[in-house]
């Protein structure tokens, strides 16, 4: 499915933003609804199901945080997340250097958190269940994270980077596990119970070049580390620097696993928020690259594909793992839908029986046969 990805004709999503869209996210428990944030300060709330059952409509936006909303955002929205466990409540941070928790019924922030600096990234673990911290990414070099529980944002990470963070990522497999990526080309691992902190500094030479040169050890990119994210079951971690590359990173030993990706272009300035598929075989990354997609596959470095609909750079991509869907966010103000091209529905003796939402469109419909019709 995922391979057969394209522009959907049929689905469109309705275009509020009137600037940028920066971030995207679908909430984990129903796949149902999602977020978007833009350059402007403004957040979207869509519902991405089609309740008409026709073949074609469009994700209707059930409410937005406007510019006339007393509480919105000042500067670009960067960052959304959806609490994991409901949706009754999710976050926004921007860089008008604040944090919102919101309340999804009142559309008030129930918490605001404020830092010194510019914020980059932010993120809550989709798997803990012990605590409640969001790890936040600002033009400070210190990660902070931020207790819902307490409402302080007083933890500090000791042995920090050089440089801002530019993007954090919870690790989906260990709770208290977290990793960052800074403008100082550098990846590291933490365990937040810890009071030194750092577990590790990703190195992409494995270790061989640290003798010749100290700056270049310990690095995990040679430019600004702008995106991280874990496969879904935490064994990998994926990243992406200002020098072009994607490197993928063995979580547990941090060893670079050298799979090559070509030139994986990335002129961002700030964090660039790409995504992985889940339950697909092979798994795939779709990454932004200028006005475009690129899907590759993960354990290969294979580029499989480019996604060509967007006017203007592509800033933000996200994964709707239910029916293998993807959503990306762009500049020139769009929300596109990628869906895979629908198959022949496969004629069967049941179809005249069969729920009228059957025909919403052959994509949905079950490929497999049970052992019966094979008699």
């Amino acid at each position: 499915r995922v391979l057969s990805l394209e522009l959907n004709k049929d689905r469109d999503v309705e275009r509020i933003h009137g600037s940028g869209i920066n971030t995207l996210d679908i909430e984990p428990v129903e796949g149902r609804y999602m977020l978007s944030g833009g350059s402007d300060g403004v957040i979207v709330l869509y519902d991405l199901e089609n309740l008409s059952r026709k073949p074609s409509y469009t994700c209707k936006a059930l409410f937005s945080v406007g510019r006339s909303h007393p509480d919105v955002h000042k500067f670009s929205v960067e960052t959304v997340q959806w609490y994991p466990h409901d949706t009754g409540m999710f976050t926004s941070s921007s860089f008008d250097k604040t944090l919102k928790i919101w309340d999804t019924n009142t559309l008030q922030p129930a918490d605001i958190f404020h830092f010194e600096g510019t914020v980059y990234s932010h993120h809550m673990s989709p798997i803990a269940t012990k605590h409640c911290l969001i790890a936040v990414g600002t033009k400070s070099p210190k990660v902070q994270l931020c207790d819902l529980k307490s409402g302080s944002s007083s933890h500090i990470l000791q042995g920090s980077h050089r440089q801002e963070v530019l993007a954090v990522s919870w690790s989906p497999r260990h709770e208290y596990v977290l990793a960052t990526g800074s403008a100082d080309g550098r990846v590291k691992l933490w365990d937040v119970r810890r009071a030194s902190g750092c577990l590790s500094t990703l190195d992409q030479y494995n270790g061989e070049k640290s003798k010749a040169s100290s700056e270049a050890a310990n690095t995990a990119h040679n430019g600004r580390v702008n995106g991280l994210c874990y496969t879904n079951d935490g064994l990998y971690l994926l990243t992406v620097g200002t020098d072009d590359r994607m490197r993928l990173w063995n979580s547990s030993t941090g060893e670079n696993t050298l799979v090559n990706y070509g030139k994986v272009c990335n002129e961002s300035r700030k964090g660039l928020k790409f995504a992985i598929s889940c339950g697909c075989n092979p798994e795939f990354a779709f990454v932004p690259y200028g006005s475009t997609i690129a899907v590759y596959t993960v354990f290969t470095g294979e580029l499989i594909t480019m996604l060509r609909g967007h006017y203007s750079t592509v800033n933000c991509c996200v994964f709707q793992p239910h029916f293998q869907e993807l959503y990306s966010g762009s500049k020139d103000c769009n929300i596109l839908a990628w869906i895979p091209a629908p198959r022949d529905p496969v004629p069967d003796d049941t179809s005249e029986k069969s729920l009228p939402q059957q025909h919403i469109n052959p994509a949905y419909e079950d490929a497999w046969s049970s052992s019966d019709d094979e008699g």
